[in-house]
């Protein structure tokens, strides 16, 4: 200290510390001599003694002039250094830099000046101090005064001409500082950051790619900043690493997938597009190194095949198909579990398009990998199952038609019938919506016979008698309408002269004996007119309800169709259709005469041709009705129509048509007590309702209403008052 008050003047340092600046810069430049010359003579003792005492009495002091006076006292000594400063930045740049901080503002913009003079005399000496200038620097961008940050832009782009020239830079050393700001929101800091993340990246032996996953997230962060200049900023800079990842032999996107993923769920658009855009290019340039990744970009990009913004569900689909279109073995990291898992997450997306392309990857990978995919089959089994109540009819079809691939399995087959049945139960509106969509489909994928003969199998012994009823009233309506189920029509009409006809009748009529309706329909199909007389015959006042007659009508409604236009054309032969006719005068008897179905039915068989039942000549009958003649015939021996012979014992290519009938009226008999258990309890509840009613509305007796009622004649539970 003696030392330095011995070369400095009192005068030069009562000036320094002088409010005035004029003052304040003569002194500075007394002192800026008085250390050149001491330099030039060697004398570095002096020179450390003059900063010592710059630094302590005056950077250090309460005094806010003394603080301004120093700073500018440690700017002029290092200018009189010059080219020997170097060696005594030691003692120079920390009280600089402790004066960033300091509260008057003054201060901390005359910091900034004697910095920007010190750096610019020793230059990339000046590289060793460089993180803590930055982080300096970093907290003055975001100063409240203006004049600072003014000044702190100008050491700023000073800062950066010197890295950009030096060698000594460390970048291994400067990215975790960097880092620690990334997600600062203030909006200067992140100006200053993207402009020096720019900087930085512009300069050929700095290698800013390699560390792009160290400060990629906080760039995507910055993209939904408030400020337009800033989105647009970091826009760029993101453009820029992309395009020289192109360009990159060599890049690690392993880490920056894991980023881009989280960031295309964001709920700002143009993070999501940028992000999805970047994920489209890993897809086609990351090969190899994106196979573990691939369950997590998938889970990025079926969100956005339904998002709201056009650009990014364009982005998002060409992802999904150039992802789907590479062929990954299991073999190399490519995890079909985690696929599927996905897959099945996505499925219960409100969305329709990505339940859609979660469904296609799951085909997918059943053709690709259908062992591997069947090892997880319990882990997506019962989503997919439940995924046939979709609102959506595409996404129904596709669930069917993975099932389809599912079922080749016979055990997988059972098992997708069988909840196939269970959700109808549960829900009839299903039923009623999608039943035939569902069933339909099956029968294409699955072969009509081989689905049609499983759901037989689970409705014979359907414990809910009236879904039973319904399900089969479906079934038999589908069949008898559907252009899917057209062989399985023709295989059924040669049940009386085919094996395989037959034993899908036998097959078909034990669950079709649920519904009176389905069973007449099915003897139509299969021409077994006299067993569908027989059955007519059997049935009870009970089972001719509003239900029944409903059925009715529809099944003469559907007479009128092609597909029951050989059965029409076998009425211009009525001697040899006798059953026939007699069939469908017992439906008629069956109907309201009112009825439309009733007019329908009988214009058509006003047609039938008044013929003579003998078949040795023609003659028109005088009364004008077949029905007599039929009654004439009652007692011959008739088989099936087209075939009168002796009696065979009511068997009929092998068909126990006694047998039917009798196994036809024990499931009506069962019909008829449940819905007379159905009945009783109605009356039950409707009686207790009324009673209930009564009570409450009964007024006390006139006498005696002073005497409470004894208790002897109260009633007990359950019995009635009168």
């Amino acid at each position: 200290m003696a030392d330095a008050l011995s070369v400095i003047p009192a005068s030069v340092l009562r000036n320094l510390s002088d409010k005035l600046y004029e003052k304040r810069k003569n002194a500075a430049l007394e002192v800026e001599g008085i250390v050149k010359q001491l330099a030039s003579s060697g004398d570095h003792e002096k020179i450390s003694a003059v900063i010592n005492l710059l630094t302590t009495e005056f950077t250090y002091s309460p005094q806010a002039n003394h603080r301004k006076g120093g700073l500018i006292g440690l700017a002029a000594a290092t200018v009189g250094l010059t080219s020997e400063a170097a060696q005594h930045l030691e003692q120079i740049v920390p009280p600089v830099l402790n004066s960033f901080s300091d509260q008057d503002s003054r201060v901390r913009y005359y910091a900034c000046e004697a910095l920007y003079n010190i750096a610019k005399v020793v230059r990339g000496d000046f590289i060793i101090f460089f993180n803590q200038i930055f982080d300096a620097l970093c907290k003055l961008s975001a100063d409240s005064d203006a004049n600072v940050q003014s000044a702190a832009h100008l050491l700023d782009r000073l800062v950066k001409d010197i890295v950009t020239e030096s060698d000594q830079f460390s970048i291994e050393e400067f990215i975790p500082l960097l880092r620690e700001r990334m997600n600062v929101l203030n909006p200067y800091v992140r100006q200053f950051l993207v402009g020096w993340i720019t900087v930085l990246d512009s300069v050929p032996d700095i290698d800013m790619l390699g560390f792009l996953p160290d400060f990629l997230d906080g760039l995507f962060n910055m993209l939904s900043d408030s400020s337009h200049e800033i989105r647009q900023q970091a826009d760029s800079a993101l453009s820029e690493f992309l395009q020289e990842i192109k360009n990159s032999p060599s890049v690690d996107y392993g880490r920056m997938a894991e980023i881009l993923v989280q960031r295309a769920a964001s709920p700002d658009e143009f993070t999501r597009l940028t992000a999805i855009t970047w994920i489209n290019e890993f897809v086609k340039l990351g090969g190899d190194q994106l196979v573990p990744y691939y369950a997590d970009i998938l889970g990025a990009i079926l969100p956005c095949i339904s998002d709201k913004e056009e650009k990014i569900r364009v982005v998002a689909r060409e992802t999904n198909e150039e992802l789907r279109a590479i062929k990954a073995d299991p073999a190399e990291a490519f995890d079909v579990g985690a696929i599927l898992s996905i897959a099945r997450r996505q499925l219960l997306s409100e969305w329709e398009a990505t339940r859609i392309e979660a469904l296609h990857w799951i085909s997918t990978l059943l053709n690709r990998h259908r062992a591997e995919v069947l090892c997880f089959l319990n882990d997506i089994f019962d989503t997919l199952l439940k995924a046939l109540s979709d609102s959506s009819d595409e996404v129904v079809l596709l669930v069917l038609d993975i099932h389809a691939c599912i079922a080749q399995d016979p055990l997988h087959f059972r098992q997708l019938v069988v909840f196939l049945v269970h959700n109808f139960r549960v829900d009839h509106s299903l039923l009623e919506r999608r039943g035939a969509l569902i069933i339909r489909r099956l029968c294409v994928l699955l072969d009509a016979e081989r689905v049609y003969r499983e759901l037989s199998t689970i409705l014979e012994g359907e414990a809910d008698l009236d879904f039973a009823c319904i399900m089969v009233q479906a079934l038999n309506l589908i069949l008898l309408t559907s252009a899917e189920l057209s062989e399985l029509r023709e295989l059924l009409k040669k049940s009386l002269v085919n094996a395989a006809g037959k034993d899908l009748f036998v097959s078909l009529y034990a669950s079709w004996c649920h519904s009176p309706m389905a069973i007449i329909s099915l003897c139509l199909l299969a021409q077994t007119y006299q067993h569908a007389s027989a059955v007519i015959q059997s049935l009870v006042e009970e089972d001719i309800n509003v239900k029944f007659l409903v059925q009715l009508d529809k099944l003469v409604r559907l007479l009128e169709t092609p597909i029951f236009a050989y059965l029409r054309l076998q009425l211009l032969e009525p001697g040899r259709y006798i059953w026939l006719l007699k069939l469908l005068y017992g439906l008629l008897m069956l109907l309201p005469q009112q009825s439309a179905a009733f007019k329908i039915l009988q214009t058509r068989l006003k047609t039938v041709p008044s013929y003579s039942f003998n078949g040795d000549q023609l003659k028109r009958t005088s009364s004008g009705n077949p029905y007599t003649q039929i009654l004439h015939h009652s007692g011959s021996q008739i088989t099936e129509d087209g075939d009168i012979s002796q009696d065979n014992g009511n068997l009929q290519n092998g068909i126990n048509f006694a047998l039917r009938l009798q196994q036809f009226e024990q499931m009506q008999q069962q019909h008829r007590l449940l819905a007379k258990s159905q009945a009783q309890l109605r009356n039950s509840s409707s009686s207790l309702s009324k009673e209930g009613q009564k009570a409450l509305t009964r007024r006390p007796p006139t006498s005696d209403t002073s005497r409470p009622p004894s208790r002897s004649s109260r009633k007990g539970p359950g019995q009635l008052q009168l």
